[in-house]
Formats: structure tokens, sequence, C-alpha cells
């Protein structure tokens, strides 16, 4: 099994709801880092699970929606809580919309908070 991955980072606010949770209900701002890594028994006719650079695009391109903005106020967290479990499926989704590498089976999304909290989201592709 073959594994590739690309890790962005960027700072974006939120405040939690649907609990007591402090301070943590005020709007506040976080690090985030975004950690993609995609998993697959072969490689394509380059040697290459995926192209880099293909990730790096996509993974820009999510970033680029998330970077300075409140979470809560994104269509993809309407009715949602913005945890990092929520942002980590949320970037996953988007990752995989229109991928069309064969060879991929399984993708996981790991979201830092600041440095020392995470939460991961891994599916597969079928």
């Amino acid at each position: 099994m073959f594994t590739v991955g690309v890790r962005r980072c960027f700072i974006a606010r939120h405040y939690l709801v649907g609990g007591d949770w402090g301070n943590e209900n005020k709007i506040h701002s976080h690090r985030y880092t975004v950690e993609i890594s995609l998993e697959g028994s072969n490689l394509n006719e380059h040697g290459y699970l995926m192209d880099i650079v293909d990730i790096e695009a996509r993974l820009n391109g999510i970033i680029s929606r998330l970077k300075g903005c409140i979470l809560n106020d994104l269509d993809e967290f309407a009715g949602l809580n913005p945890s990092i479990e929520h942002l980590a499926d949320q970037c996953g989704r988007r990752l995989l919309e229109g991928l069309k590498e064969a060879q991929l089976r399984a993708l996981t999304v790991k979201v830092y908070e600041d440095d020392d909290n995470w939460a991961s989201c891994r599916r597969e592709i079928s």
C-alpha cells in the first residue's frame, strides 16, 4: 500500500453551539493544519499514486475558501457544530469531488486545531 500526503495551514474563526463550553461559545480563532493522505496499492504509469501538484491544487482550493472566515457562516456547516471532526469531514468531501484516480482506495483528512488537538476522518474510495 502506498500513501501520499499534503499539509496546509490557515487561520479561521468559529464558535461552538449546542452546549455550554464557556469561551468556546464565543467567536475566536484557531490556527488549523489540514493534512490530506491518499492511499492505494498501485501506482500510475508515472510512478505516482497521485500527482502531488494535483493534490496541492485541490487542497489549496479548499483552504482558500476557509481561511480568514467564520466557519459557522459557511453553507457546509449549516446545522452543524464547526468542530474539527466536522471540518475534517467537509474537507474530505470537497477533496473527493470529481476525483477520478482509479488506483486510490482511501482518503484520510487530519485536522489540527492549534498545535495539540486533532481529529481525523477516513473514507474508503470505491
